[in-house]
């Protein structure tokens, strides 16, 4: 059995032509994997570019470098985090809801814009906007006109009918 240096030398060569373009596409897939990778999570151009240089000029140190400063979520978590914690900000804030259409209210609203239902009324005496139900003033004090009010004690219906004739003195 005759050994050929030239064989070693041609398998020598074959084997470092594989190795350098396995090295090569490792290099190029890491550039570009840098790249999609780094579109997904910023916007700013100047960190993009940064980003693939430091991997092009560095090759393996520069995908442990971008590894260790790449922002460690995507545009799409970042936004789906925002959005999940504005869900949370607006179930914990009580905002009112139309009984008639189920939309947003505002507070001070009396009717909804969209469906005409009523939402709060005006106490006669104060002006101050009441709940539909409610059948004293929580501000005045002072019972609805015409309503009438249950375990009212004879002190409470004298002071109410003494600012009744006050009223109607005012306004005559």
């Amino acid at each position: 059995m005759n050994f050929d240096p030239t064989s070693l030398s041609n398998f020598m060569l074959i084997l470092a032509a594989w190795g350098g373009a396995f090295v090569a596409a490792l290099w190029l897939g890491l550039i570009i994997w840098t790249y999609r990778d780094i579109r997904s999570r910023a916007k700013d151009p100047l960190a993009r570019i940064l980003a693939v240089l430091v991997v092009g000029v560095l090759f393996l140190p520069g995908i442990v470098i971008y590894l260790i400063l790449r922002p460690p979520q995507t545009l799409e978590e970042e936004y789906q985090y925002m959005l999940e914690e504005e869900a949370l900000l607006q179930s914990i804030e009580e905002r009112p809801v139309c009984p008639g259409c189920a939309r947003h209210v505002n507070e001070k609203w009396l009717v909804c814009p969209n469906c005409h239902t009523k939402l709060k009324k005006v106490c006669s005496h104060c002006g101050k906007l009441m709940k539909l139900p409610w059948s004293l003033c929580p501000f005045c004090g002072i019972p609805e006109k015409g309503k009438h009010r249950e375990e009212l004690t004879v002190d409470e219906a004298v002071q109410a009918l003494e600012l009744e004739e006050e009223e109607e003195e005012e306004e005559e």
